[in-house]
């Protein structure tokens, strides 16, 4: 069971860029850029699996790795940072041309992580509701556009001031001198998340997809 530490502010070194970011100007960010899947994608259909639930693995391993992806406010509304997280990712029914959120639990180990999210689309996948999984709290969110390519994308959250955990858009992918590039949005909240982060980030996702670890 994750494990939700709270973090004492009044200590905290970043306590200050925090407090403008989530109070004085509240303020969220999103940095898109493309990403080089044509190792992942060719060792993913060398291990028989599906690139979809590769991808939010690889993109589960790397915002795992830096606890400013991992932080998240409690129910009492304490800043603390979660020992691991789950993805959070969008299915699409073709029937109904909606879409469910579903999670599926973090695993390090890439079969394991895969033979979770098997059980989870034979469990719920066929459910057509928005949130047909019993919900936890220790979620971040990946979502897909499979249809389009993009340069760009960002989410309006009107009342989304204080959602801290990030927010990752992939689209789709396209050829380009041979190889398989993707599109991958970030989006995240300036009072835990700088650029350096963000961007840090979308270098260790494309150090992953060059030489995953599967």
């Amino acid at each position: 069971m994750a494990q939700f530490q709270p973090i004492d502010l009044n200590t905290w070194p970043r306590r200050s860029w925090y407090d403008h970011y989530l109070h004085t100007v509240p303020c969220t960010y999103s940095m898109t850029a493309d990403v080089d899947i044509t190792l992942a994608k060719a060792m993913a259909k060398e291990a028989g699996q599906k690139l979809y639930p590769t991808l939010v693995y690889g993109i589960a391993q790397v915002v795992n790795r830096h606890e400013e992806f991992r932080m998240s406010l409690n129910g009492e509304g304490q800043l603390g940072v979660w020992d691991v997280v789950f993805p959070g990712y969008t299915i699409f029914h073709q029937e109904t041309q909606r879409f469910s959120n579903l999670w599926t639990e973090f695993s390090s180990d890439y079969r394991a992580f895969c033979q979770a999210w098997e059980e989870d689309q034979r469990q719920w996948g066929d459910v057509d509701a928005f949130a047909p999984k019993p919900p936890v709290e220790n979620l971040f969110n990946v979502s897909c556009i499979p249809w389009t390519d993009f340069t760009g994308f960002q989410l309006n959250l009107q009342k989304g001031d204080d959602y801290l955990p990030p927010i990752i858009t992939v689209g789709k992918y396209r050829c380009r001198y041979g190889r398989t590039v993707l599109p991958v949005a970030v989006q995240v909240h300036h009072a835990v998340c700088d650029g350096f982060h963000t961007a840090r980030l979308i270098e260790e996702l494309r150090q992953w997809a060059q030489s995953p670890d599967l």
